[in-house]
């Protein structure tokens, strides 16, 4: 076993009702003034945003309302955050929604403290020495930035270029996680087949390592992926199924959290590969990775197919056969875009944005992906541009 740091300080309550305890958790981890961020029309149709202000009236929190983010959420909202921070004199960050919302939290957070740029982060010329506190209300699972200390940003607001960029760091780990799987009862399919995509995702990409000997994480990871596989038809047929929601709701926060594996070790290469895709054509991140893995997974397989054997076999059921490895990594990759495809999510990404991707575009991606050809990405294989490109042409 690989030496590793394992650090989740979040606290989690889970189950129905668990927002009632949203004031008590919000002065207990210093918070007296409150920014509310949340996304758009649906926390207030749903009553829940109501339901979180009165808590924290009867609480005695005094808080200010920002709401607005939306799916690859934007730096003129970070922007936007920060100067009413500052106003307001807020000192705790309370999201209500999913991952784009504690991902623009998170940002907020960073850059109320900081006398520069935020995005200097994101772009690496910059650390953190300190930021807000940040909890979420968690509506939607998918990203696990409820109990992560990753957010990503998407850059609306220096050149004509967009630019989506990841920043991790432990500092903005949530203080507390409410977890309540009513509240995803209203959750169209394609959202929650996008937010299992992207749960398994996030397992996957810690799964396909170059070390893999974590016996007992890759069992657990294992678990979990063929859990997400059997809920997700469950919830599509019933929405409000609350047992297999929970399951899912749970997963997301595991998946991020790094019981699945470390994500120093993990690959990450389909989540940066795909950062970019909806970067240009502004798309939804698991739909993203739905359409990016397969094609990922067939352009490095050669480099450990004994790996993707494992991960047929345990992972989508495939049967091993022992005198063909490649044949058995193939079909379970086939296996798992049968299952992309199942619920609801592309293949393509003809499907994905409805026309042709140009050469062009997959240069630009290609480009933008590799910071100017000056970085690979990945692990389990190490990918240059030419091999990005080549990834973006299989998977159009």
């Amino acid at each position: 076993m690989k030496d590793f740091s394992f650090y989740a300080p979040t606290e989690v309550v889970f189950g129905k009702e668990s927002e009632e305890q949203v004031a008590r958790l919000v002065k207990k981890y210093g918070g007296s003034r409150v920014l509310v961020h949340y996304g758009g029309q649906s926390a207030k149709r749903s009553g829940l945003l109501d339901k979180i202000c009165g808590l924290l009236d009867e609480g005695g929190v005094e808080y200010a309302l920002l709401g607005g983010v939306v799916p690859n959420p934007r730096l003129s909202k970070v922007h936007e955050g920060i100067a009413l921070c500052r106003e307001k004199k807020i000192d705790f960050i309370l999201a209500i929604g999913g991952g784009s919302v504690i991902d623009s939290s998170k940002a907020i957070a960073y850059g109320v403290p900081y006398e520069g740029e935020v995005w200097d982060f994101y772009a690496g010329k910059s650390q953190p020495k300190t930021c807000l506190p940040v909890a979420s209300v968690l509506t939607i699972p998918a990203a696990g930035s409820e109990m992560s200390e990753a957010s990503v940003i998407t850059d609306d607001v220096h050149g004509e270029v967009w630019m989506k960029l990841g920043y991790s760091n432990n500092i903005s780990r949530p203080k507390f996680a409410i977890m309540n799987p009513c509240r995803t009862f209203t959750l169209p399919p394609y959202q929650t087949a996008a937010g299992v995509t992207d749960i398994m995702l996030h397992t996957m990409e810690r799964y396909f390592n170059p070390d893999c000997d974590m016996t007992l994480t890759d069992a657990v990871a294992e678990a979990l992926m063929r859990t997400m596989k059997d809920c997700v038809f469950e919830v599509l047929k019933n929405p409000e199924d609350y047992r297999n929601r929970a399951q899912i709701m749970w997963a997301g926060s595991l998946a991020h959290n790094d019981v699945t594996g470390n994500r120093v070790n993990g690959d990450w290469a389909t989540h940066q590969i795909e950062h970019e895709l909806s970067a240009m054509f502004d798309v939804t991140h698991g739909a993203g990775l739905a359409v990016i893995w397969p094609s990922w997974a067939r352009y490095v397989m050669k480099a450990n197919v004994s790996r993707f054997v494992r991960f047929a076999v345990n992972v989508t059921g495939v049967e091993n056969d022992y005198t063909d490895p490649e044949g058995t990594a193939l079909r379970g990759i086939a296996a798992m875009e049968r299952f992309y495809h199942a619920i609801g999510m592309p293949n393509s990404i003809h499907e994905l944005i409805g026309r042709e991707v140009t050469d062009e575009e997959i240069k630009e991606m290609a480009r933008k992906c590799t910071r100017n050809y000056t970085i690979t990405q990945g692990k389990f294989k190490v990918l240059r541009a030419e091999d990005i490109e080549e990834i973006y042409r299989m998977a159009r």
